[in-house]
């Protein structure tokens, strides 16, 4: 049974949606004791994941329960935040039929979707440092995710769309589902348009997402969300810092006071990550990145958390990115290892509310925003397939220009051996261009 579904969901293209785009039939090769479905939502904002689970609850612990069975685990768990009530309410009743599934509601606290937090959340496991949860025998998979699985298994269906929440600065926020591959400027219009002057936007959530000046980018598998903001809102400047900038700032006005380690989520969970101690030693040592104690940077998992708890507004999780990038062009790995015995005493204590985060990103106006699942409104007139959607090697076209092709066939194959996921045509038309990046299709 497993060897069938791994076939449909390879074929199908099915990727992570809800993060760094890991190959979905490479994930469900392993054997775990729990299967976790994070519905939380990590980044305020966006909605995807809650509208699916009021719209499709039925399809997706459907699927749940299938893949439960075939990968031999205990139980499935779908964990989401009690504040999507609705959504809980629907799961909690479908759940009844499927004795091997529960729901777990989870804190509106980030980044609560992170999902070494969500394993903790809802087994009280830890995940080992620079681990994966499969190492506490918990595989993870995020809501859209599921769904395309199923309609893998069910109707043999490639991944060709994409949900998409548009918020911010826009007349009418909603979620949307579009083709893979059409502009970021074509949601923007189905949205009303901005409300701003200078419209940018923030390719994802608005802690972890960068900021985009380009509105013709194409959406991929891997978009979540777009929140659209004035160039100069006071957030976008300050994701838009360079890092040669901040610690120019960091010299002068860093008081090692230790907030940033006091609320990182790593930290918390007992992991050896002192961003404070990082900050100092980049803060003297210009080739910090030779130092031992620099490794610690590893660990990082970039949500932000440490610049919004810093009363200098400095940014930690920026110089730990580029503190990685420095020690994996010298060569030097990640030594952390450890799977710590127990989280730290005060992680109960520690929890960052949602709402407050939100006051703090100077996005209040937006915190009761509704992005309702609404019908796109346009069709498609052209799409830009990048060949890369996914972690691993680029995909490689099996289609050339002037080819005809129809939505879901398939246009690019991963290289035979290597990681990836396949690419499929998200609309018919002729294949107008091919270059080493993408595949743009037209009417």
């Amino acid at each position: 049974m497993i060897e069938k579904i791994l076939m449909k969901v390879n074929e199908a293209g099915v990727v992570g949606a809800g993060g760094a785009g890991f190959p979905t039939a490479v994930k469900l090769k392993a054997q775990p004791e729990y299967i976790v479905v994070n519905g939380a939502e990590c980044e305020p904002l966006l909605q995807v994941d809650q509208q699916l689970s009021e719209v499709f609850a039925e399809n997706l612990l459907r699927t749940l329960d299938t893949l439960v069975e075939a990968m031999g685990a205990k139980a499935g768990i779908y964990a989401l935040k009690a504040k999507y009530k609705k959504a809980a309410a629907i799961l909690t009743q479908e759940v009844k039929k499927y004795p091997r599934l529960s729901i777990k509601t989870l804190g509106n606290y980030y980044p609560m979707g992170d999902e070494q937090v969500l394993v903790y959340e809802t087994l009280g496991r830890i995940v080992p440092e620079g681990g994966i949860p499969l190492a506490t025998g918990v595989v993870v998979i995020n809501v859209e995710t599921l769904l395309n699985v199923g309609r893998a298994l069910e109707e043999d269906r490639a991944v060709t769309d994409k949900y998409v929440t548009v918020a911010g600065a826009v007349k009418k926020a909603a979620t949307f589902l579009v083709p893979v591959g059409v502009r970021f400027t074509e949601l923007l219009e189905a949205s009303g348009g901005a409300t701003v002057k200078d419209p940018v936007f923030i390719n994802g959530g608005p802690m972890m997402g960068p900021v985009e000046i380009n509105f013709d980018s194409p959406v991929t598998k891997l978009s979540k969300g777009i929140v659209v903001l004035d160039q100069s809102h006071s957030w976008v400047e300050a994701k838009s810092r360079r890092i040669e900038e901040m610690m120019r700032i960091a010299k002068t006005s860093c008081c090692h006071c230790m907030l940033c380690t006091d609320l990182c989520p790593r930290y918390l969970l007992g992991h050896h990550l002192h961003p404070d101690k990082l900050m100092r030693l980049a803060t003297y040592n210009a080739t910090c990145e030779k130092d031992e104690s620099a490794t610690g940077a590893f660990l990082c998992c970039e949500c932000g958390l440490c610049e919004i708890a810093c009363i200098m507004s400095l940014q930690p999780w920026k110089l730990n990115k580029e503190l990685k990038q420095r020690m994996n062009a010298l060569g030097i790995k990640n030594p952390h290892h450890e799977t710590p015995k127990e989280v730290n005493p005060f992680r109960d204590y520690r929890p960052y509310p949602i709402p407050k985060l939100i006051q703090r990103l100077g996005l209040a106006e937006y915190a009761h925003q509704e992005a309702p699942l609404t019908d796109y409104p346009k069709e498609a007139k052209e799409v830009r397939l990048m060949l890369k959607q996914h972690l691993g090697a680029p995909c490689q076209p099996v289609v050339a220009v002037e080819d005809e092709v129809v939505v879901g066939q398939l246009v690019a194959e991963t290289p035979e051996g290597a990681l990836g996921a396949h690419i499929h045509a998200s609309m018919s038309g002729r294949v107008k261009s091919i270059d080493n990046a993408s595949i743009v299709i037209g009417d």
